[in-house]
């Protein structure tokens, strides 16, 4: 099987998991409530070289093991992963390598495989989904790479991942996507934080097309005001300026002043933010939402 027909089987499998397992396809996708409501047992835990484990009916499952020691992104593409394969109706997955591409080599996934990668990829960005990500940023097609990595915040997927599936889409050519592949998202981060964004943490841009919506964020992200003059309103106080970024003023004694906020470790659950914005009419609000890698058993689903 080529990944030309992997995928066309997988578009299809996705819609079908969307519509049994009340995916909303039009927004994030909720890929833990999604394993919850297929009756699969899941859960999470530290380990060093092993990416996700699928356990089907007849080894005792079906249940997901994952690596908790992922980021929410990289957990998240797995969580699908280990859907597809369940849904697939395929054996038990055991997934040795972090770096799939180094254990099977780009011409000998086996089928399983590639079908399970190709439903992630489906599950998780839906095109409508990605039509909605595409209007929130107010834009019709992706025409640079910080669009593709903008989009992949709204879905909560990653950079290659989401370039690599806008080509599908043909959202995007084969020379854009071989041209933005070889954009690296510090980069990318750096430019749209206006300086180096720490770590892993991911990079928020907030405008009027977020209104109304939930951003979905992890400690140290950070919250950036793309808006030409505006600043924050209300902030929760768990969230501070970023410390690398000279002359700021820490977000609970004057949010006013602030156009850039970091996520800390003490951020929980979710919250409310109001922007103002120069020449409108209200304030801009949105909601944010913590979304950690999920650890053990009892945090892996939703309440």
């Amino acid at each position: 099987m080529n990944w030309d027909v992997a995928h066309q089987i997988a578009a299809m499998s996705a819609v079908k998991a969307h519509r049994d397992l009340g995916a909303d396809r039009n927004a994030y996708i909720d890929v833990y409530a999604a394993l919850f409501r297929a009756g699969v047992v899941g859960m999470a835990r530290p380990m060093p070289r092993l990416f996700g484990v699928y356990a089907s009916p007849q080894d005792n499952g079906p249940a997901v093991l994952l690596n908790a020691s992922l980021d929410i992104v990289a957990q998240r593409h797995t969580a699908a992963h280990e859907l597809g394969h369940h849904l697939s109706g395929h054996g038990t997955a055991l997934d040795e390598e972090l770096d799939r591409a180094r254990r099977w080599g780009d011409g000998s996934w086996p089928d399983e495989e590639k079908l399970a990668e190709a439903f992630a990829a489906w599950f998780l960005m839906p095109l409508p989904a990605v039509q909605a990500a595409l209007t929130r940023i107010g834009i019709g097609h992706p025409r640079v790479p910080e669009h593709a990595y903008r989009v992949a915040r709204w879905l909560g997927t990653s950079y290659a991942g989401t370039v690599n599936h806008l080509h599908r889409l043909r959202l995007v050519t084969r020379a854009q996507k071989a041209e933005w592949l070889r954009v690296k998202p510090a980069a990318i981060k750096a430019n749209l934080a206006g300086g180096a964004a720490p770590g892993k943490a991911h990079v928020h841009v907030i405008d009027t097309g977020a209104h109304g919506a939930t951003v979905r964020v992890d400690a140290g992200d950070l919250i950036v005001l793309g808006d030409t003059g505006a600043r924050f309103d209300w902030l929760p106080h768990e969230l501070q300026a970023p410390q690398d970024v000279a002359g700021q003023l820490p977000v609970r004694e004057d949010p006013a002043t602030v156009v850039a906020a970091e996520v800390t470790g003490a951020f929980t659950g979710a919250a409310s933010v109001t922007v103002r914005v120069p020449g409108a009419a209200e304030l801009l609000g949105f909601t944010l939402e913590r979304q950690a890698p999920r650890v053990g058993v009892q945090n892996l689903w939703p309440t």
